[in-house]
């Protein structure tokens, strides 16, 4: 393996890279080896789901005694655990920076919010064929727009298109799942608010790794997953401005989401309310609200340690003969933890499965639910995936380099 080490200067730049950030379930994971022995558990599967925050499991050990029903309960456990459901509705509101006019709605994941504001939007959707499944399948009414291998022209195709529908909603990834490079979105809400039109922003692999602020960016709708986000019991999140979700059917209709019933009519209750039918996700809720606040208390420390792990894990691949790293456009250079490749004249299952077995380290490998964008890539039998986090380090990193190294020197 060549190394050009680019990146030896910027990770003795910041000491925090050489180990994790924040405590995360797992750590100390044993996985089992083809020869019978068993090595430290290397996960680089954080894209899918990210490990929990040792905080988040702490928070929802907290609530489990008094665990009960939310809104409609007079006794003192059912107090607590509304509190504690509408306190976590408060805390991630602020984490994401909500304007005066938005409002939060608790949901299962991502999909699940994109569905929902599915059933809300009043015209057509603009959307880039680049996006996870969850942000291409929803939409009822939508306008494909190819993507170009510049970021520039991309939008100005998009531009185009929202002129040329007179659409209500340009739907568009914050960071990629598959190559990690995050979009201007503050450039693309305001062409989408100059031609009329508003913009939910697919906040799932961007909310764990940046900081988002719906007010400062111009966001209007924002949809991510806890899970994604270091909190376990999958409690996901749809934030936006409140006019349509008032204005549209319940998205569960059922206990919880009225103001009155008759058997003729029904006075349905405003927003998040009107969204949240039935007995709601507290744990996953307060686990997500948990996240937020170390997140959050991490500053930029958190964003340093994964740009350089970032940095030395694409510059290592690239090292590495045989090794093609994935990137949609030449014109971004700014990109998550997440990171995807091939190996030359071997299939992506082939490498994964000799990454788990030999060496003990969690990647994924397929098409990532972005089957367009992987076609597009020419890669559509599929690739590798490594994506890291919080409770990632620079051993990790080194790990998968010479793991996969030896893979194509044996």
């Amino acid at each position: 393996m060549r190394h050009r080490r680019k990146t030896l200067s910027i990770t003795t730049e910041f000491a925090c890279s050489t180990k994790a950030v924040a405590e995360v379930e797992g750590s100390d994971l044993q996985a089992p080896l083809a020869d019978g022995s068993t090595t430290r558990y290397v996960n680089f599967d954080y894209a899918a789901s990210a490990p929990a925050l040792r905080s988040a499991v702490t928070r929802i050990q907290e609530l489990l005694p008094t665990y009960s029903s939310v809104h409609r309960g007079a006794g003192y456990a059912s107090q607590v655990t509304t509190q504690a459901y509408e306190d976590a509705r408060a805390v991630v509101t602020e984490f994401v920076g909500a304007a005066d006019d938005q409002c939060l709605v608790f949901t299962r994941n991502t999909t699940d919010s994109l569905n929902l504001l599915a059933g809300c939007v009043p015209g057509p959707v603009v959307v880039l064929d680049i996006e996870h499944h969850s942000n291409l399948l929803p939409w009822k009414r939508s306008h494909v727009v190819q993507a170009a291998d510049s970021i520039g022209e991309t939008i100005a195709r998009v531009d185009i298109e929202l002129q040329r529908t007179g659409a209500a909603l340009l739907a568009v990834t914050g960071a990629s799942n598959v190559t990690g490079e995050i979009l201007p979105i503050r450039r693309l809400s305001d062409l989408a608010h100059s031609r009329g039109a508003r913009i939910v922003v697919d906040g799932a692999q961007l909310v764990p790794h940046r900081r988002v602020s719906l007010a400062a960016d111009g966001i209007d709708y924002l949809a991510f997953s806890g899970h994604k986000v270091y909190a376990p019991f999958g409690a996901g999140v749809l934030i936006g401005r409140r006019d349509w979700l008032d204005a549209a059917p319940a998205y569960l209709a059922g206990g919880g989401a009225v103001r009155n019933v008759a058997v003729d009519r029904t006075e349905w209750a405003p927003a998040p309310a009107r969204h949240e039918g039935g007995s709601p996700n507290v744990l996953g809720a307060a686990a997500l609200a948990a996240a937020c606040q170390e997140i959050e208390s991490l500053g930029d420390a958190a964003a340093q340690h994964e740009a350089v792990l970032t940095e030395q894990l694409r510059w290592g691949l690239t090292d590495i003969d045989g090794v093609e790293v994935l990137k949609i456009f030449h014109d971004i250079s700014d990109a998550v933890g997440v990171v995807s490749f091939v190996v030359e004249g071997h299939r992506a299952a082939d490498v994964a499965r000799y990454l788990s077995t030999e060496h003990g380290i969690g990647v994924r490998d397929g098409r990532f639910c972005a089957h367009p964008l992987l076609d597009r890539l020419g890669h559509g039998d599929g690739a590798v995936r490594a994506s890291l986090g919080l409770g990632s380090s620079s051993a990790d990193v080194e790990a998968l380099l010479s793991a996969v190294a030896q893979y194509l020197t044996r």
